[in-house]
């Protein structure tokens, strides 16, 4: 009998083939490098809810936003809102994968930007996670891109609001590159990236308080002194032309801020439930504030006024919407209300800068109310979730007010110098006629309605 064959009776197959198997793939563990940890995997819950986030967000810029805003100014100048709305959406989106993600949450140590690692989206991949820069959030790092995109998009698009009616289209698109790239990315470095200036102090800015409103809200009240006021403002009739289509408008606002705000927590837990649930009784105070101050001070409330009231509440809760308890959002979006109704009817009368739509009036001082409101309103006994570990009420209080301080500085200085930049590249103003014939035919060559 050879020896294959006593083998072959000795040692049943399965065994051998087993042994085999073992021999073998020892040696070849000894020969090869080895395997590389495995990446941790995205919760798809998570990720369903931040991809469903980030497409309100979208929602809250086109069309809400737009129509918003093209309700709120006249007629003939109802399209040329809604193109700088449009553009402003597209050529940020564009300019965050090119070096916008990269100068904001590009990985670097700075406090003031992000380096440029991630220049055109290097690196990331359908495989990379957010796992290496938020606390325990697996979602992919795309989605997580693409969320934050969507809030430098509908940033500088709150702005146009300020100088609506009386700026040339060319000069809004060089002016938001510009704002973007030199205002927008750092601020949301310093706030939300954790070697971030104003994040390593503590300040607290659930949703974009400092990064969007303040920031929005300062660059608007510049610019509308630097452009100068509409040819005929205080003289000539200039309600809007459409309160139908700002009521549609802010209610978009509303329903696309729950992805604003909840998404915010970047997973679907507790948090989350926290800032909607904040989304809901903080607008439902402003709005009741303000229009209870219109039927006090002018006998009637307004349609207007709601719609300002909603903004205003959803403004001052985003800073403090996953901080606060539901009680204390109702308090703080009536107490923002009620600041930005002075501030609209009677400061900027006062002081008569031509702020269009208002919009340093709501979202920079709405902004800097919420701000400041999230150091008391957080506290844990007024409902909210308490603070880190050794900081008093008094203590953060200072923090949201040296952030608010600093982000009025960088703004505001930054903003000034670039509006003096593009007045001198190519002007921000259009001629006397145009501006009285109407942006949308003089600028687009179109009209909104046909009689």
């Amino acid at each position: 009998m050879t020896f294959p064959s006593i083998l072959k009776k000795a040692v049943p197959a399965a065994l051998l083939g087993n042994l085999l198997l073992a021999v073998f793939g020892t040696i070849s563990a000894f020969s090869q490098e080895p395997a590389p940890a495995a990446l941790p995997l995205p919760d798809k819950g998570d990720t369903t809810w931040m991809m469903v986030s980030t497409i309100l967000v979208l929602f809250m810029a086109l069309p809400g936003l737009a129509l918003f805003y093209g309700g709120l100014v006249r007629a003939k100048n109802m399209l040329s809102v809604l193109m700088q709305c449009t553009m402003i959406v597209a050529m940020v989106i564009v300019i965050w994968v090119a070096y916008g993600y990269s100068f904001a949450f590009g990985g670097g140590t700075s406090p003031y930007w992000g380096g440029l690692a991630k220049l055109f989206l290097a690196g990331v991949t359908p495989k990379t996670t957010s796992a290496t820069f938020t606390d325990g959030v697996v979602i992919p790092e795309l989605v997580f891109v693409c969320f934050q995109m969507t809030f430098a998009c509908i940033t500088p698009a709150l702005i146009v609001g300020a100088f609506a009616e009386r700026i040339r289209f060319p000069a809004v698109i060089l002016f938001v590159a510009l704002w973007v790239t030199f205002v927008y990315f750092p601020i949301a470095h310093m706030v939300w990236d954790s070697s971030g200036l104003l994040f390593g102090w503590g300040a607290l800015d659930f949703a974009g308080g400092t990064v969007v409103h303040i920031n929005a809200g300062i660059a608007a009240l510049v610019g509308s002194v630097l452009v100068g006021k509409r040819n005929g403002y205080g003289r000539d009739n200039m309600a809007p032309h459409s309160m139908t289509l700002t009521m549609v408008g802010a209610s978009i606002l509303w329903v696309g801020w729950f992805g604003f705000n909840a998404g915010s927590n970047l997973e679907a837990t507790g948090g989350a439930a926290l800032a909607m649930i904040n989304t809901f009784t903080a607008t439902a105070g402003a709005i009741i504030a303000w229009a209870g101050l219109e039927a006090l001070t002018r006998k009637k409330a307004s349609m207007l006024g709601a719609a300002s009231g909603m903004i205003a509440g959803l403004v001052a809760v985003t800073p403090a919407a996953g901080l606060v308890g539901p009680i204390g959002a109702i308090v703080l979006g009536a107490i923002a209300s009620a600041v930005c109704y002075y501030f609209v009817t009677v400061v900027k009368i006062r002081v008569g800068y031509d702020d269009s739509l208002d919009v340093f009036g709501i979202h920079g001082v709405g902004g800097m109310v919420g701000a400041i409101g999230t150091g008391i309103f957080a506290s844990a006994s007024l409902g909210g979730i308490g603070y880190a570990e050794g900081v008093t009420m008094a203590g953060q209080v200072s923090t949201q007010i040296l952030a608010v301080l600093v982000t009025i500085l960088w703004c505001g200085i930054g903003s000034a110098i670039l509006y003096k930049l593009v007045d001198t590249i190519i002007g921000l103003r259009p001629s006397a006629e145009a501006e009285s014939q109407g942006l949308d035919l003089s600028s687009h060559g179109e009209v909104a309605y046909h009689a």
